[in-house]
C-alpha cells in the first residue's frame, strides 16, 4: 500500500464511523459488566475486523439514504445508563425516580456535572457515526429497526422501568407489606439514654479487610474494640444512597419512590415516606429533643423535608452551619468538610446536655463522598498530602475523625448515659478502589458504644433494615416481638428476613411489591393496614428462630 492509499484510507469515512463505533461499544460493555478497562481494546479490536470481513459500510453504486435511524433514541437511552453506571458503579433506578422528586439542584460533586456534559458531547459523534453506517450501508439499514427494539429490551434503566410498571398490576403485591410490624415501644426504661448517630458516607465495613485496604479502617476497629459490632449487615435494593440508607435505618424499610403509583410521579415532594412511623417519630414520643446535622443542603433529596415530618425540632445544613464558621467560604462542593461539622456538633450536644431532656442527634458525613471524598486540611497533618482520587485516603481521614470525635465527646463528659451509634449510609458507589471493593461481598459498616453495652462481635445475616429496632433496644426500649418495620434486633435470637428468605428473595419481591409501596407513601387508617384491606394476613412471628453467633 502506497503512502498516498493510506492516506486516502484514513481519510474515508467509513473507517472513522466504525472506529467511534467501536470503541463506544467497547466501553459501553467494560462499563456495563464491570470489567477492566483494558477490555475496551479486544471488544473494538474484534469490532473492526468484523466490520472489515464483512464489509460494513464499503461504497455502493446507490445514493446514501436520507432518513434517521429509529435506534438513536435508544443509544441515547444506552449513553444515559452507561454514564451512570461508570459515574455510581450500580444504576439503581429507584434513586434516580427519587431524586427527580426530592428535589438535586443543590446537590455537590460539580465535577460530575461536568463528566455529564463530557458524556454528551461523547455521545454525538456516536450517534453522527451510526447515521452514517446505517445510511451508507443497506444491511445495517434492513436491520435497524430490529437493532432499535433489541436496544430497548436490553437496556437495564429501562428494564426496571418494566419490572415496576408490571408490580402495579401484579395480583400478589404484600409479601413485604404482610411481614411489616409496626414500630410500636411498649416499655420505656426508666432513664432513658441519649442517642448520637453517626452515619459515616459510604464507608463501609469491607474496608476493614487488611490484605485489601490495609490500616484505612482501623481508627474504627479501635472504636469496635470498645462496643458492638455487627459483621455481616448488607444492602437491600433501594436502600443504597444516603436517603434511601438513612429511611432503612430509622424506619426499618426500603425507601421505594412515590412515583409509577401516583398519576403525579414527578412533581416535587412535600412529605417523605409519611405513612410509617420512624425513630424519630418514636423518640419525639417518648419526650426526646432531636436534632439533624448534615454539611450538605438540607434541601437536597428530601433530608429536610424527612426529619421535619418525623420528629426533629432542628435540622441544620449548609445553609445553616456554614455561617457559622470561622472561614465560612471554606467549603467543599457539597458543603462543610467533616472537621468544621464535628466541631459545630459538639456545640449542638453542650447545648442539648443543657436541657432537662433526653436528646438525639443525627450527623452525616461527608469525607468519603463518591468518587473520591472530601478529606479536609486537618487530615494532611497526619497522611501527607492528597492526590485528589484515591478513595482510601479519604476513608482513613473520615475513620480517623470518626475516632476522635466519639473521643473528644467522651473525654468531655458529653456522653454519659449515651448510646453512639456509627453506621454506614450505604455501600459505596465506584471509587478508585471499585475493583477491590467488589471483589467479594460487601457489608456496612453498624456498630454501638455505650449504654453499658458489653463488647463484642455479632456474626449475623443482616440488612440495614435491621437497625431501627436494634437502636430501640439497646437503647433499653421493649418493641413488640423484637421487630420494627421490616427489620429485627440483632441483639435478640429473633431470625432476620435475610436469614429467613435470603438476600436475592427480598430484592426479587421489592420489584414486585405494591401494598408496602402504598404505605410508605400515602398512609393507612385501620391498624396500620388499608382501609380496602383490613383481612390482610397478619405477620406471625417464627417458631423456631436460629441463635446468632457472637464471639
Amino acid at each position: 500500500m502506497t503512502l498516498r492509499s493510506r492516506s486516502d484510507w484514513l481519510k474515508h469515512p467509513r473507517w472513522w464511523a466504525l472506529l467511534t463505533l467501536g470503541l463506544a461499544l467497547g466501553y459501553a460493555l467494560v462499563t456495563a459488566l464491570q470489567l477492566s478497562h483494558w477490555g475496551q481494546l479486544p471488544i473494538t479490536a474484534a469490532w473492526l475486523l468484523t466490520a472489515r470481513a464483512l464489509r460494513w459500510g464499503v461504497p455502493s453504486r446507490h445514493a446514501p439514504a436520507k432518513g434517521w435511524p429509529w435506534s438513536l433514541v435508544p443509544l441515547i437511552f444506552w449513553g444515559v445508563y452507561v454514564y451512570l453506571a461508570d459515574s455510581f458503579g450500580i444504576v439503581d433506578l429507584g434513586a434516580v425516580l427519587f431524586h427527580l422528586q426530592a428535589g438535586i439542584s443543590e446537590h455537590g460533586g460539580g465535577e460530575r456535572t461536568i463528566v455529564a456534559i463530557l458524556y454528551t458531547l461523547a455521545m454525538l459523534p456516536v450517534l453522527a457515526a451510526f447515521t452514517w453506517l446505517v445510511r451508507h450501508d443497506r444491511r445495517w439499514r434492513l436491520l435497524e429497526r430490529l437493532l432499535a427494539l433489541v436496544l430497548l429490551a436490553t437496556n437495564p434503566l429501562l428494564y426496571g422501568i418494566g419490572q415496576r410498571s408490571a408490580a402495579i398490576v401484579a395480583e400478589e403485591g404484600a409479601w413485604l407489606d404482610q411481614r411489616y410490624v409496626a414500630p410500636v415501644i411498649l416499655e420505656a426504661p426508666a432513664s432513658p439514654p441519649n442517642l448520637l448517630v453517626i452515619y459515616l458516607e459510604s464507608l463501609e465495613r469491607t474496608y476493614a479487610d487488611r490484605e485489601r485496604f490495609g490500616d484505612v479502617y482501623a481508627p474504627l476497629g479501635a472504636l469496635g474494640d470498645q462496643g458492638v459490632v455487627f459483621e455481616g449487615v448488607r444492602q437491600v435494593d433501594n436502600t443504597g444512597w444516603t436517603m434511601a440508607g438513612m429511611i432503612a435505618s430509622q424506619c426499618g424499610v426500603p425507601l421505594m419512590p412515590a412515583g409509577l403509583l401516583h398519576d403525579s410521579q414527578l412533581e416535587p415532594l412535600e412529605q417523605v415516606v409519611p405513612g410509617v412511623s420512624c425513630l424519630g417519630d418514636l423518640l419525639a414520643g417518648q419526650g426526646y429533643s432531636l436534632t439533624y446535622m448534615g454539611g450538605a443542603s438540607k434541601r437536597f433529596a428530601g433530608k429536610g423535608k424527612f426529619y421535619a415530618g418525623h420528629g426533629f425540632s432542628r435540622i441544620l445544613g449548609r445553609d445553616d452551619l456554614a455561617p457559622r464558621l470561622t472561614t465560612p467560604d471554606e467549603l467543599n462542593s457539597w458543603g462543610l468538610y467533616d472537621d468544621d461539622l464535628y466541631a459545630l456538633t459538639v456545640e449542638e450536644i453542650r447545648r442539648l446536655e443543657a436541657k432537662d431532656r433526653p436528646w438525639g442527634l443525627v450527623n452525616l458525613s461527608l469525607a468519603t463522598h463518591p468518587p473520591y471524598g472530601y478529606p479536609p486540611e486537618k487530615c494532611r497533618q497526619y497522611q501527607g498530602a492528597f492526590d485528589g482520587t484515591d478513595i482510601l485516603y479519604s476513608v482513613e481521614c473520615s475513620a480517623r475523625m470518626a475516632h476522635d470525635l466519639v473521643k473528644r465527646l467522651a473525654g468531655d463528659g458529653l456522653l454519659k448515659n449515651t448510646l453512639v451509634v456509627l453506621a454506614s449510609d450505604h455501600l459505596s458507589m465506584r471509587v478508585s478502589a471499585w475493583e477491590q471493593l467488589t471483589a467479594s461481598p460487601r457489608h456496612n459498616t453498624f456498630m454501638l458504644l455505650g449504654n453499658d453495652l458489653a463488647p463484642r462481635r455479632i456474626k449475623v445475616e443482616a440488612s440495614t433494615m435491621d437497625v431501627l429496632p436494634t437502636v430501640l433496644e439497646a437503647m433499653g426500649f421493649v418493641i413488640d416481638w423484637h421487630r420494627a418495620g421490616l427489620g429485627v434486633s440483632l441483639l435478640s435470637n429473633e431470625p432476620t428476613l435475610i436469614e429467613q428468605h435470603g438476600l436475592q428473595t427480598l430484592n426479587d419481591q421489592l420489584k414486585r411489591e405494591t401494598a408496602l409501596h402504598e404505605r410508605l407513601w400515602q398512609g393507612f387508617d385501620i391498624g396500620g393496614m388499608a382501609p380496602d384491606d383490613a383481612s390482610r394476613t397478619p405477620w406471625l412471628p417464627p417458631e423456631t428462630p436460629p441463635a446468632k453467633a457472637a464471639e
